[in-house]
């Protein structure tokens, strides 16, 4: 991802949320999302980046953004980040426009965040994914992530007033992959 994918990945990441999680989470939530906020958030990160994440989008037919990912060390502090792999990496955000779903631009993404997570040394990748949201579940399960079961890999969130439960899912990885 360049500065100038920026807005697309904004508006991209903005109207995944309202689809992929419509039921999922708070209707006005979704619906109050705003596409020049996050965008100026994304640039505040991209700005503030040392290197570490790694942001990767997949490029339509069309020449616009198809799909963006995220990754990085696994984050012990934040919103979820108890335990989880020691030295390994987390795959923070993967999303694509709805109107692509199906079509292996996921799986494109999500095969380049694997790679790029075994190069730089990761012997273990983590992600975080609503409980409820059983088509990215059964995607993450197809890319060979497995369900974490230890006790710190269920966290309850707070999105606007409601409880949304999160759980976490790891995957090895075969260090020096490229």
């Amino acid at each position: 991802m360049t500065a100038a994918d920026i807005e697309a990945v904004a508006e991209l990441r903005v109207r995944a949320w309202q689809s992929a999680y419509a039921g999922l989470l708070p209707a006005a939530y979704l619906s109050s999302m705003s596409v020049e906020e996050d965008a100026a958030a994304r640039r505040r990160m991209f700005a503030a980046s040392d290197g570490t994440i790694v942001n990767l989008v997949a490029e339509a037919e069309d020449g616009g953004i198809a799909g963006w990912a995220a990754l990085g060390p696994y984050r012990i502090e934040g919103p979820h980040g108890r335990g989880g792999p020691a030295g390994g990496a987390e795959l923070y955000a993967l999303y694509v426009r709805p109107d692509v779903l199906g079509t292996g631009v996921g799986r494109l993404l999500a095969g380049a965040c694997l790679a790029r997570a075994a190069a730089s040394g990761a012997s273990r990748i983590a992600l975080w994914v609503i409980g409820g949201n059983a088509r990215a579940r059964r995607f993450y399960e197809r890319a060979g992530f497995t369900l974490d079961t230890l006790e710190d890999a269920e966290s309850l969130d707070d999105v606007a007033g409601t409880p949304v439960t999160v759980v976490r899912y790891t995957r090895p990885l075969l260090t020096g992959a490229v």
